[in-house]
């Protein structure tokens, strides 16, 4: 038995991005209070070079910032980050890593969590794609909307390198377009309303 046991029925919000998403992401979490009751995935691919947004995004949050274990628990009012060189998946309210399923070429380790959110988890999803090289994450977009989620790029004229955010709008499953700090905004109305409903 697990020690304590979680809802698994929160939002999270999983913001995907790549190559200049750090500016986005720290916008973000300086816009987002620290008590919505949701939890915030950041899926950065990075195929080799160890991640440092564990040691960098805390300074941006009073969130705990934590790199994602195998079987971790995943909990509200976290901000919680891939490791390089993984697929994310969730499995009875906890991440399971599993090695990266495209291990040549453009990564597809937003898409692959995404469709792994839509099969397996009760809350509201927000699906957030920020700035980043190639089309990570549109492919599982209009799923996210067909489980009633809501989907997010970043304004292009915001981004360091618009491919994602612009492929995700292309996927036509895309519910706003705005800036880091406007998607903050956006996701705490969100979270509001939520809580309101439950």
């Amino acid at each position: 038995m697990k020690g304590k046991s979680v809802a698994k029925d929160f939002p999270i919000v999983c913001v995907g991005g790549s190559a200049g998403g750090l500016d986005a992401y720290t916008l973000l979490l300086r816009h987002l209070p620290a008590d919505m009751g949701v939890a915030i995935v950041i899926v950065n691919h990075l195929r080799t070079l160890a991640t440092l947004l564990d040691k960098i995004l805390p300074r941006y949050t009073r969130m705990p910032v934590e790199l994602i274990t195998e079987r971790l628990l995943i909990e509200p009012n976290h901000v919680y980050i891939i490791p390089e060189n993984r697929d994310l998946h969730v499995l009875d309210g906890e991440f399971r890593l599993k090695p990266i399923s495209k291990p040549r070429g453009w990564p597809d380790v937003i898409t692959v969590f995404l469709r792994s959110l839509t099969q397996n988890w009760d809350g509201k999803l927000i699906a957030v794609i920020v700035s980043g090289y190639d089309g990570d994450g549109a492919a599982a977009l209009c799923g996210i909307k067909e489980v009633g989620g809501i989907t997010i790029a970043q304004k292009l004229e915001t981004a360091a390198h618009p491919d994602m955010p612009e492929s995700a709008v292309a996927s036509g499953c895309i519910d706003f377009v705005l800036s880091p700090e406007n998607i903050a905004q956006e996701i705490v109305r969100i979270a509001h309303a939520v809580s309101r409903v439950d």
